[in-house]
């Protein structure tokens, strides 16, 4: 791909990124060119159909998540990195509005494995926690991933929005810390009352 078809690529799926956030994945494929400042033409040159869109800008969020998650691995304690990558999981799964579906079904790229990704970011985060004694040893990544959909399901059902998903992680996120700094203890079944 030439230099200014690749510029011209990433300006249309950052524009794009911005107006689905708005208005989710059934927003307008004209608007999107409009507001990129290009003709339709252009868009369906790069992204021939919506579902070839919306992969490509669910691929694009996979990969921002992922590469917090290799800077938070180097540049905040182990818990905080967590809390954050977290909140960005979250933030991400509040405006999947069934992008990720799309991603299953039809790559943006053949060979990209948006799960694959995602669990070696959470590895990363979740190991480093553990061995620095941050984070309770039981819970494993598809623990992580289901607690923070949870969250993400359950503040989609009630009034609040945003604030009240950050609420609900915050405190999914206390349980999730190893409260004597050994392991697992304390974390039996009725222990601690």
């Amino acid at each position: 791909m030439r230099v200014d078809a690749r510029r011209n690529r990433e300006h249309l799926l950052t524009t794009a990124r911005a107006v689905i956030a708005e208005q989710g994945p059934e927003a307008s494929l004209n608007e999107i060119a409009r507001q990129a400042g290009v003709g339709p033409g252009t868009l369906y040159r790069h992204f021939p159909t919506r579902q070839a869109l919306l992969a490509a800008v669910f691929q694009d969020r996979v990969e921002t998540l992922c590469a917090r998650a290799d800077d938070l691995l180097t540049h905040t304690s182990p818990d905080e990195a967590l809390d954050l990558w977290s909140r960005d999981v979250l933030a991400h799964a509040l405006t999947d509005g069934g992008m990720s579906t799309s991603m299953t079904r039809d790559p943006a790229e053949p060979g990209f494995d948006c799960h694959a990704a995602m669990r070696s970011a959470a590895t990363g985060l979740l190991s480093r926690a553990q061995r620095e004694g941050r984070t309770r040893r039981d819970v494993d990544v598809e623990d992580f991933f289901q607690l923070v959909t949870g969250v993400a399901l359950a503040a989609s059902e009630l009034p609040g929005g945003l604030e009240r998903a950050d609420h609900l992680l915050a405190v999914t996120l206390a349980g999730l810390r190893d409260r004597d700094r050994g392991g697992t203890a304390g974390w039996r079944s009725g222990a601690d009352g």
